[in-house]
């Protein structure tokens, strides 16, 4: 018997089995986590498809308060989100953490409340009216990764409620005890059977891609996995919003001053432990300033202090589980024996947790695998460049393009070339940065769709077209 239990139609559900879920601080265990069998999925569905009848039918207004009425309950259980969020994720408390999570979570959802998509009059004359309207698509599928638990959770969730949509969530097998909280929360100011949660392993996510009467799949999480859900979710023709993998580029001009950029960019790239999949992951810097850089990189990337993220003082928790523990690791050790020079950083410390401090390695190149592998952790390698068109031809040569960055003293000049980046969002002197009403998504293989403001609101919709003939019957 588990320690939670699956969220269905309202209700607390618990199952037989269930599986540890492990605070990667302290490798001990956090909770047991119910495992869900299909049957279990399947009344999970069949209970968003049930009350998405009347949920579609919902006034605008009703369903826009309910967004507020989210925010405002993430708001009032922050503390105790924070605190489980923490020892199932690792994040710290503080700084960019658990606490500032759960204070986007509801940001997020209260602007998504003010968000609409009136219809559009495409003619009205004297011999018809036809007015384009947007319609819920049904029974939303959501699968979120390890990495930002409830805030990808709330993106997912909030719009698709939004818009007259019901959700079953399926949460990462790391982090399920927070979602599954979260959610239960939710459902104390939301019908029965409008948000749903259940937890298993990868097998679970394939049986909701599958499945029949789920219309639509939002997915976060790796490239790799992103292509299985697109193969088995073709055989109904679902909806797909897929926000996938990264390894973005960040350009340093000749002309920036190091001391002033290297803050931001260390941010950039460390955000979430560098588990961001728009975190600067390849910098490439001019030669005639490199070794400044590093000098400014390495000072901006040191006493940053590494613990258990509930230490109130840690800014720095683990890698989030072993496998992307060991992943990282390999990454730094290839980059060593191919000759890259360690600037900080590197050591693993003794004891329990999956700790690597921030670790930035110098003089490696594109062909290497640290360089060409999203590292998804506290690993930065830099890169040297002299000829600028070189260097845009090397930072879009990836098969990802979801975000990447230009660092300049002129702005202008700046955004001319950030604008020949091929990604999904460009930035100057920032990365990673995204806001609620700004749309976000990727290019190439980085995804399919995008999220945020209106332009994501309008991936929980379809179109329908309502043409009225004024000719006399």
């Amino acid at each position: 018997m588990s320690d939670y239990g699956l969220i269905i139609n309202g209700e607390k559900v618990p199952t037989e089995d269930g599986f540890p879920v492990i605070n990667p601080a302290t490798e001990e265990v956090v909770g047991q986590c119910p495992f869900a069998t299909r049957d279990q999925l399947d009344r999970a569905v069949r209970a968003a498809s049930e009350a998405f009848i009347d949920w579609s039918r919902v006034a605008d207004a009703e369903r826009a308060a309910a967004c507020g009425r989210i925010a405002d309950a993430l708001t009032a259980h922050a503390e105790e989100l924070a605190s489980l969020l923490t020892r199932e994720q690792g994040k710290p408390l503080n700084g960019l953490g658990s606490r500032f999570e759960l204070g986007g979570a509801a940001a997020w959802a209260g602007h998504t409340g003010t968000l609409a998509l009136p219809d559009v009059v495409i003619q009205d004359d004297e011999t018809a009216r036809v007015v384009q309207t947007r319609k819920p698509v049904g029974v939303v599928g959501s699968i979120t990764p390890w990495n930002w638990p409830l805030l990808i959770a709330v993106w997912h969730i909030v719009p698709a409620i939004r818009t007259g949509n019901t959700v079953v969530i399926k949460p990462s097998p790391y982090t399920p005890l927070s979602t599954l909280r979260m959610v239960e929360i939710m459902n104390e100011v939301l019908p029965p059977g409008v948000l749903n949660c259940v937890t298993g392993e990868d097998e679970l996510g394939q049986w909701m891609t599958e499945h029949p009467y789920i219309q639509k799949i939002i997915f976060t999480g790796s490239i790799n996995t992103g292509k299985k859900v697109m193969g088995s979710s073709a055989k109904s023709l679902k909806r797909l919003t897929l926000e996938l993998g990264g390894n973005d580029a960040g350009i340093i001009l000749d002309d920036v001053d190091p001391a002033a950029v290297a803050p931001g960019i260390i941010a950039g790239a460390f955000l979430n432990n560098g588990q961001t999949c728009a975190a600067l992951k390849r910098l490439y810097v001019h030669d005639s300033i490199y070794d400044d850089m590093c000098a400014k990189l390495v000072e901006a990337a040191s006493n940053v202090k590494m613990g258990n993220g509930l230490e109130e003082d840690t800014m720095q928790g683990p890698i989030q589980n072993k496998m992307q523990y060991d992943k990282v690791v390999g990454l730094f050790e290839d980059a060593v024996a191919h000759g890259g020079r360690v600037l900080c950083g590197g050591r693993i410390p003794d004891g329990p947790g999956y700790f690597m401090p921030y670790t930035l390695v110098a003089d490696v190149s594109d062909g290497m695998r640290i360089v060409d592998e999203e590292q998804f952790g506290p690993l930065l390698p830099i890169i040297r460049y002299t000829d600028l068109d070189d260097a845009i031809r090397r930072a879009n040569g990836l098969e990802t393009g979801l975000g990447g960055s230009v660092w300049s003293a002129d702005v202008e000049r700046g955004a001319e070339i950030a604008a020949r980046l091929e990604c999904g969002t460009a930035w100057v002197n920032s990365h990673g940065g995204i806001a609620p009403n700004v749309p976000f998504g990727g290019v190439k293989c980085s995804g399919i769709g995008v999220e945020f403001g209106e332009e994501g609101l309008k991936e929980y919709t379809t179109i329908q077209v309502l043409n009225v003939s004024k000719a006399a019957a």
